[in-house]
Parts: structure tokens; sequence; C-alpha cells
């Protein structure tokens, strides 16, 4: 990056899509009508899933559970843009980018009850669990990206995170250890508003989150995040940097959560129903349709069907999750080390006979 564009924070804004559903066409991605009907699909699954995991929260069948209503374009589309190789290391709002990624949906379900074998991740696939801390996942991320550089192969990392994440100490070591070793990293920020309680007026002074990585050296962009094309557009073009070894890029994904925080939160007390309506206007979804419509590949028919599908894949998943046999009591020791240490297996064995002598004393 030339030193005048760093000296002038120059940070490009990317949008493709307008909310009536017009495209530009000088900066459409090299997608086709079914790439991007595989996108509106999962979008509608993931809202579809989002809605019933929110339901079944509220109904007791699960415990707290993080919305992502709103989000849709920013998680479907990115996450299409990877490759199966790719790392993708979440916070703990990517939903849309596990059922994109093809993790089991019911496992996902189980996940979200509290049941932690949902991530165990037997098959060894490039993806980690949720993350609970924030920003902790950042330092994670960049140390898998340095080992994909030190292992030489073409292989891109991508972690999520919300703007909140970009106050802790462990955004900054992140971002300034891809800037100094050049990974082939993509730091995601799903930029939705609010961290909790807090607006983004008063998480950062910052005009935006993209010219912060321009302070460790590499590139950052501002994209439009409900509209799908330009998030591909983004993520695409910033993996394949990554994965031809030419560094790191922040992709600041502006969107909105329309729900609450999580169901732990009640958003009415510190935001406005006239804020929500205002981005309900700027729905993903429907911005998608708009577009589909105006390209001819979309009708009723067609919606009603990916309506219906994703209905059935849903309460499918929700039949399996909820049903899962309850774990065994030594799963505490398993996926902790690759080989149980001598200590964890003492762990074991006495927790064995604990067990076994509570049940010889209550027969």
């Amino acid at each position: 990056m030339p030193l005048n564009e760093i000296a002038n924070f120059n940070v490009k804004y990317l949008q493709v899509v307008d909310v009536e559903g017009n495209a530009d066409d000088s900066v459409h991605p090299p997608i086709g009508e079914d790439k991007i009907k595989e996108i509106y699909h999962l979008m509608v699954l993931l809202r579809t899933f989002d809605e019933k995991l929110f339901n079944l929260q509220r109904s007791g069948k699960i415990g707290t559970y993080a919305q992502t209503k709103g989000q849709e374009a920013s998680e479907i589309a990115s996450a299409i843009a990877l490759d199966e190789k790719d790392w993708f290391v979440p916070s703990f709002r990517e939903m849309g980018v596990f059922l994109a990624r093809g993790v089991d949906r019911g496992a996902l379900v189980q996940g979200w009850n509290g049941d932690t074998r949902a991530f165990a991740n037997p098959d060894h696939l490039p993806n980690l669990p949720l993350s609970i801390p924030i920003a902790s996942q950042l330092v994670h991320a960049a140390g898998i990206a340095w080992a994909s550089k030190l292992k030489g192969k073409n292989i891109a990392t991508i972690v999520y995170f919300g703007e909140g994440a970009t106050s802790e100490g462990d955004f900054h070591e992140a971002l300034n250890f891809a800037g100094v070793f050049k990974l082939p990293i993509v730091f995601f920020c799903q930029r939705n508003g609010w961290s909790i309680s807090t607006p983004t007026s008063i998480e950062t002074a910052s005009q935006t989150i993209a010219q912060k990585a321009l302070g460790y050296g590499f590139e950052g962009i501002q994209v439009d995040g409900n509209d799908a094309l330009a998030v591909y557009k983004a993520t695409s073009e910033a993996l394949e940097k990554a994965r031809k070894g030419e560094g790191a890029t922040l992709i600041e994904s502006v969107t909105y959560r329309m729900g609450d925080h999580t169901t732990s939160d009640d958003s009415s007390k510190y935001r406005t129903q006239e804020e929500i309506q205002e981005w309900v206007k700027k729905d993903p979804i429907d911005r998608l349709e708009k577009y589909l419509q105006k390209k001819g590949w979309f009708n009723d028919e067609y919606k009603n069907w990916v309506a219906q599908e994703s209905v059935k894949e849903v309460d499918v998943a929700v039949e399996k999750g909820l049903n899962v046999e309850p774990p065994s009591p030594y799963q505490l020791f398993d996926d902790v080390f690759d080989e149980k240490p001598k200590m964890l297996l003492e762990e074991e064995e006495e927790l064995k006979a604990e067990l076994a002598e509570s049940k010889g004393g209550s027969s």
C-alpha cells in the first residue's frame, strides 16, 4: 500500500446492490445465478433457524441464544467465499457461517443447548467452536494463520468479531502480529451498531473500523454488510490476497442487529423502535429478493419453495439436536489433549472410582 494512502486514511467503501435491488455492474463480482441463489437460500435458512432457536429459548428448551437476524448477508455471503481448506474462527454469533460450511444442523441445535460435544470436530475440519470471550479468538486466528504460513500452505484464515472486540487488547495484538508477519488472514468485523448496550459512536472515535488496519500496515475496507454481493466480493478478494501471500485485510461489514444482543438482553432499554425500523427497510433478504426479481430469477413459487425447504431442514435439525443421548461424565476428559497426559488419566480414574463408590452406596 502506498505511503500516501496510509497518510490520507483512504478507506474504500463497497456497495454492489442498493436497497431497491439495483446493481452497479462496474463492481459486480464474477458470480452467477446459481451461486447467488445458493446465498439467498442459506440466508432464508439462517433466519428460519434463528427464529426457531429464539422461540425454543423463550419456551425453556435451550439456554441463552444470540440472534443473527439482520446479519444474514454479512455471514452467509462471506462464508460462501471460503474454500473448504480455509480456517474459520467464529465469535458467538456466526450461526450462518457454520450453516454455509455444511456443519451438521442437528449439532448446531445441540451446541446451543449447552452440549459441548456438538463442537468436538472428530473429522478435524478447519472450523473452531464458538468463542464467548470477547476478542480472544483473534489471537487464536493469528496463530493459525502464522502456522499455515510457516508450513507453506496456501490457506487463508478468517476470523469474525463485533466492534466491541476492537476495544480489547487482543484485537490490537492480533492485527499487529498479522501486519508485521504478513499473515494470510482476513479480520471480519460485523459492525452491527451495538456492543451490547454501547453504540458504535461511543465504542470508538474512529470514523470507521476499517481504518484501524492502516496503523498495522495493511488494507482495511468498509462494505455494506446488508448487500450480499458486496460482502461476497470484498471477502473473496481478501481471501485470495491472503492465499497468495500478500498479507492481511480488515473488512468492516456495516450491518445491524435487529434482535437483542442475546436472549439475556433487552435492547428496548437503550435503542428506539424508530432506529430498528430504519434498518428493517435495509433488510438483506428483502434486498437480495429485489435484485433477483430484477434479474428475472425470482418468483413466488421459488420463494415459497425456499421457505418450505428451510422449515423442513430446521425441524429435522431441532428433532435431532434436542434428542441426543446425554453425555458420559468421562466426556469431561476427551478433546482436551491429543494424547491424555498422566495427570488427566489419573483424574479420570479417580472419577471412575468415585462414581463406582457412589453407585455401590446407593444400592
